[in-house]
């Protein structure tokens, strides 16, 4: 087994193709965005017999509370295996000694079994006190049938919902593969965050990661307007026949006209046009069990669309230096003064 850098766009892209489970936060587009915004990437390729079997996008990351190597949502292979994680971890290992790093950050996309469980401690690897900035747990919905399906199979409500909005003359819902209009989004964005009180992504940011999928038309901005004026928006992703609802944002005072629904509805009849079969709502909790969970009300606007849950292995640590315990302890009490 060899662990060597791929770079070349086109084996990268079809290997995960044929992959089951898998997010754009390994796609090439994702590599891009990492260098843009400051973080140096490699992107390892895992072979048997010359025979490519995973891959794994990593980016160090330099933050104040330590510097890590990071994967996020990989690495991805053909079938979870304890050998080709030992293979890729032994790498990791050296090369985070030489960039100085204190820990390995990962969130494979494998299924939340025992199996799964005993494999990733039996590498030594443990339970993150932190996600690596994506979900663990994801609500999905099959788009590969009709749309009069869909609608079929909707919450009562959103399927209601939808088509008041529907009706309504002052309401319309455009679709914008211009890059400056992010600039707009990113108002509502700033506008949501003060509201409910968490830290946004910077427009620097949310601009780069656009725009890293915008020049392959890999995405798509939906902006919601009552009467002209923007009051919802969001940003989708649409990658390796799958379409991914990344990012959205809205004014509360418009919120009784339930713009959002349309919205979603949109983008996934686009996702169905791009020949997508799957769309990945990007996020889930069980209402039921953590209600107070910052998750909770945005899981139950995704639910009402139809689909199920997929839940996969906590995010994984390997520490590398003693320094890691600091991050560790940072990390622990943020979470707990979050509410996550």
């Amino acid at each position: 087994m060899e662990i060597r850098e791929i770079e070349n766009k086109e084996i990268w892209e079809s290997f995960l193709s044929q992959c089951k489970d898998k997010t754009f936060l390994q796609s090439w587009n994702w590599g891009e965005f990492q260098q843009k915004i400051g973080n140096q990437i490699w992107r390892l390729g895992i072979f048997d017999d010359n025979s490519l079997i995973g891959v794994a996008l990593i980016s160090k990351i330099k933050a104040k509370r330590g510097t890590f190597l990071l994967i996020q949502h990989g690495p991805v292979v053909l079938n979870p295996d304890s050998k080709i994680l030992n293979a890729l971890l032994e790498k990791l290992k050296e090369l985070g000694k030489k960039e100085k790093a204190a820990f390995i950050r990962m969130n494979p996309l494998w299924e939340n079994n025992q199996e799964n469980q005993i494999i990733l401690r039996n590498l030594r690897l443990m339970n993150s006190p932190m996600h690596a900035n994506a979900y663990e747990a994801t609500w999905k919905l099959d788009i590969s049938i009709p749309e009069q399906e869909l609608l079929k199979n909707m919450r009562e409500t959103t399927r209601y919902l939808i088509r008041q909005t529907q009706k309504n003359p002052d309401i319309a819902v455009e679709k914008s593969e211009d890059i400056k209009d992010i600039k707009a989004y990113q108002q509502l964005n700033n506008e949501l965050a003060k509201r409910q009180k968490f830290s946004a992504f910077s427009s620097e940011y949310i601009w780069n990661e656009a725009e890293a999928f915008f020049q392959d038309k890999k995405t798509v901005l939906f902006l919601g307007r009552y009467k002209n004026e923007l009051v919802c928006g969001a940003l989708v992703i649409f990658w390796s026949g799958i379409g991914f609802y990344h990012q959205a944002a809205s004014l509360k005072k418009y919120a009784k006209l339930s713009i959002p629904y349309l919205i979603q509805w949109e983008a996934i009849k686009e996702a169905k046009n791009r020949g997508c079969s799957l769309y990945d709502f990007w996020g889930f909790v069980d209402p039921k069990t953590q209600p107070n969970h910052p998750w909770a009300g945005p899981t139950l606007f995704k639910i009402g669309f139809g689909g199920k849950a997929k839940e996969y292995v906590k995010t994984q640590d390997l520490v590398i230096s003693k320094k890691y315990w600091l991050t560790y302890a940072f990390e622990k009490i943020r979470k707990l003064k979050r509410g996550l």
